[in-house]
């Protein structure tokens, strides 16, 4: 029989050093051991299960011989929906420009200001679009064009980008007539049929049905690491969500824009 030297230490303590003896060290770390198997299979061993393979967004350059600091506009709804926010979507386009490398942009709200200092809403011709360039000291004004609206699944959008770049050659005027701009404005928004064959104006138009496959290859491509792999939605967010929808058919028009020659020489 073995006899345990004494112990002056805590009853739980002297408990314990009598456990680890015998069938009662037995029943302890048979106990210890299940225990620590529910506590792995309830919350997870993150260390033994394989991580999903979020993937790889594809990036964008601007290949231009400088950084190009262009502004966003509020966007112009030709659509004739009233779903369609001028300033959320003009915020959308924002977010997709920030992910272009060389490329400084300033948000919507910068231009909004600059349009109320000249009374004005919207941009009517190359000329107030040059001015506004000059005013916010950048090199291009990007209006962005909602033609077609539909967020219901499978989602459609019609968008046009039109980027009005100030001429190198630009003098802003020194006497300015608000009520000059603000009549001008009035009339018929830019458009890009109108715009088309402009030397300074870079545009992209596209009409993006969710229906056609062709268009569902592209998005499966631009949401490879856009998105959780193992969520409940998974690439199908892209279809219930017209904001992100929107957010990919505004990248694919910005695909065409950057690699636009009109672009290689600036």
């Amino acid at each position: 029989m073995t006899v345990l030297p004494p112990y002056d230490g805590p009853p739980a303590c002297r408990v314990s050093r009598q456990m680890l003896h015998g069938r009662g060290a037995m029943r302890f770390l048979t106990t210890t051991f299940t225990c620590l198997v529910l506590v792995l299979a309830a919350t997870g061993c993150t260390s033994c299960s394989p991580q999903p393979d979020w993937g790889r967004e594809t990036g964008k350059v601007l290949q231009t011989k400088r950084r190009q600091v262009w502004a966003v506009a509020p966007v112009l709804n030709l659509s004739g929906e009233r779903g369609v926010d001028a300033i959320l979507q003009a915020d959308l386009v924002y977010q997709q420009l920030q992910q272009v490398k060389g490329l400084t942009v300033y948000p919507v709200n910068r231009v909004a200001e600059v349009y109320a200092g000249l009374r004005i809403d919207r941009v009517a011709t190359p000329e107030q679009a040059a001015l506004v360039c000059d005013l916010l000291q950048c090199d291009g004004l990007v209006i962005a064009s909602v033609t077609i609206f539909d967020p219901y699944n499978p989602p459609k959008l019609g968008a046009a980008l039109q980027v009005f770049l100030k001429p190198g050659t630009y003098h802003r005027a020194t006497d300015i007539d608000p009520r000059e701009l603000a009549r001008r404005s009035t009339g018929a928004p830019v458009t890009p049929d109108a715009t088309a064959g402009h030397s300074d104006v870079v545009q992209a138009v596209g009409m993006f049905d969710a229906a056609n496959g062709s268009v569902r290859d592209r998005l499966r491509r631009y949401a490879a690491g856009r998105h959780d792999p193992v969520g409940p939605l998974g690439e199908k967010e892209y279809y219930v969500s017209m904001d992100r929808y929107c957010g990919f058919v505004y990248s694919e028009l910005i695909d065409q824009l950057v690699a636009s020659p009109k672009l290689a020489g600036r």
